[in-house]
């Protein structure tokens, strides 16, 4: 019976010493499994400050964009302005025009009369004016 318990107390140390070596090995992979992984975290940190200080850039840029491109917005909105203030300057003198216009018109519609006189006169006079000057010539 002893026999059985030496035997049972060896063949419990030879399975925890095969325990101990397994899980040695075990403990062994799994650090340069996590070895592995700091490594490739320490890389993708790299990266990661790359792509902040690129994406930082990127934003500056942007908003350098942003800000010019309200600056000519802006200026861009002042020609506008002055288009639209040429135009309506434009329509006034236009307007203007129209009034002198249809000012002669009527005017000259009211003294039709008065300047066709003045035309038949004008005829008159250069008639006389050149039979005067036919007699002049002959003598």
């Amino acid at each position: 019976m002893i026999i059985i318990l030496y035997l049972s107390v060896a063949l419990i140390a030879i399975a925890f010493t095969i325990l101990v070596v397994y899980l040695a090995k075990t403990l062994k992979a799994l650090q340069g499994t996590l070895t592995n992984v700091a490594d490739t975290l320490s890389g993708l940190e790299k990266q990661m400050e790359g792509i902040t200080t690129e994406t930082t850039r990127l934003l500056h840029k942007t908003n350098e964009l942003a800000e010019d491109i309200q600056h000519k917005s802006e200026k861009l909105n002042t020609v506008v302005e002055s288009v639209q203030d040429v135009g309506t300057t434009i329509q006034k003198l236009n307007q203007s025009v129209q009034k002198v216009t249809t000012s002669v018109s009527t005017n000259l519609e009211q003294n039709q009369d008065k300047v066709n006189q003045v035309v038949q006169w004008s005829n008159a006079a250069m008639e006389i004016w050149a039979k005067w000057k036919q007699k002049s010539e002959k003598i």
